[in-house]
């Protein structure tokens, strides 16, 4: 077995990171681009990085580990990948949260077998991984960072998996307390963590304001364009030059709403608009209800291409004129959005529209797109018809401006902001 070695670090040196990410494996195996991003440009700006993930991957039926081995050690693009055995899951029950517990719990066992880092930086894809890293930085003497992509339990309640007032959501938000508590340094990845703070009142109960940063997710500009031009995705629909391609990527669960989407196009058929048509790219649970409303309403303007490699992403937006995302109007948004999907909108360089209002609306900020009022397909459908008929010379400032704001979320920008966090660690100085 071959391990991966973290130098020992000097003074005047830099720091030695161990990023904990309980699905960060590598990009192949699963589009979590965020820790592998972090970790290229934290290695070409000098810094040593191990990443730490469960060998389970998320969403399949790939297991990076098959034997009785505890870890296996692979290293990609320079990048010292260490996979934690963890059991295999499907769904969201009681295997799912066994695979978390392994995963805390390995994450105690495995990195005996390393030298100490200076900085942990751990992800709250559950916050357990949170726990593991304040209470191994304590024990090594290292600091430890927080990053914040999920609010728990929050975003739970908000969808309806868990009522506000039982037990299991109280010790969450106790927990969640004590982790902002303890971290030396917090990131969220949605800009609105500090008025979060404040809102639960926790900045009165030890919770320090001044060591919350904000880093959302982004893209990386250079793999996008390189991407778009050689992975050529070759389809009638999105080479019809007489249609207004309207474009969906991603996941057709529940929490992505596209009923409005579906909606809309019902809407926009019974007008007479023929030649705007609907493409969606992705899978889910969803799939055939959202297809048989089609069917029942015989939409011709809604077309589901299935799920396609991530690779092919780039090509396809560069296609559409339009692209879309949608959501139910929760609370939980007031905070902001951190959409993986947003950020590959911009960098296609094509408008976008939303119906999920929220607080730091990265749309409107970098005016490269409209967020019309949520919960309704009628308002939705209009925001659309908006985009259709507009003039030439307002489009294409849509689209230079989702070019401008693409650039502002590379991760060349987002790991510079990163390596202030880490060096302003000890005086928490906020990295706006």
């Amino acid at each position: 077995m071959k391990f991966g070695v973290l130098q020992p670090v000097y003074k005047n040196k830099v720091p030695s990171i161990w990023l904990f990410n309980h699905y960060a494996v590598p990009p192949r195996f699963y589009p979590l681009a965020r820790p592998y991003n972090f970790a290229k440009y934290l290695l070409e700006n000098g810094y040593n990085v191990n990443i730490f993930a469960a060998s389970k991957v998320h969403n399949s039926d790939v297991n990076l580990i098959t034997g009785n081995e505890k870890l296996r050690n692979e290293i990609i693009d320079n990048i010292n990948y260490i996979y934690l055995r963890t059991n295999d899951y499907s769904g969201n029950g009681l295997a799912r949260i066994i695979n978390m517990i392994q995963y805390t719990i390995g994450l105690f066992k495995v990195t005996k077998k390393f030298i100490q880092p200076d900085v942990i930086i751990a992800t709250s894809v559950h916050p357990l991984t949170c726990v593991a890293g304040i209470r191994l930085a304590k024990k090594l003497k290292c600091k430890c960072i927080i990053e914040i992509a999920d609010l728990w339990p929050l975003g739970l309640i908000e969808f309806g998996l868990l009522k506000k007032q039982s037990l299991v959501a109280k010790l969450l938000y106790k927990l969640e307390r004590w982790i902002y508590k303890n971290a030396d340094s917090i990131i969220f990845t949605m800009e609105g963590g500090k008025d979060y703070i404040i809102d639960n009142g926790w900045e009165k109960k030890g919770v320090d304001l001044a060591k919350i940063n904000y880093i959302n997710n982004g893209i990386d500009i250079d793999i996008y364009n390189k991407q778009k031009s050689e992975y050529i995705y070759t389809d009638s629909d999105l080479d019809d030059k007489n249609i207004f391609k309207i474009l969906y990527t991603g996941s057709l669960g529940k929490a992505n709403s596209l009923n409005y989407l579906v909606e809309a196009a019902k809407i926009l058929n019974s007008k007479g608009y023929s030649n705007i048509k609907f493409i969606v790219f992705g899978a889910g649970y969803m799939k055939k209800e959202l297809e048989k409303f089609c069917e029942d309403n015989n939409l011709r303007n809604v077309i589901f291409k299935g799920k396609v490699d991530k690779k092919f992403i780039p090509n396809i937006l560069s296609k559409s004129n339009l692209n879309i995302f949608t959501g139910q109007p929760f609370d939980l948004y007031k905070y902001g959005l951190s959409l993986n999907k947003m950020f590959d909108y911009m960098a296609a360089g094509k408008p976008i529209i939303s119906n999920i209002k929220c607080g730091h609306d990265n749309l409107e900020k970098y005016h490269c797109g409209v967020t019309v009022d949520g919960g309704s397909a009628e308002i939705l459908a209009a925001g659309i018809l908006n985009f259709y008929n507009m003039s030439s010379d307002e489009y294409d400032k849509y689209c230079e401006n989702a070019l401008n704001a693409a650039k502002e979320f590379d991760f060349k920008n987002l790991t510079k902001k990163l390596v202030r966090v880490i060096e302003n660690i000890d005086n928490q100085k906020k990295v706006e």
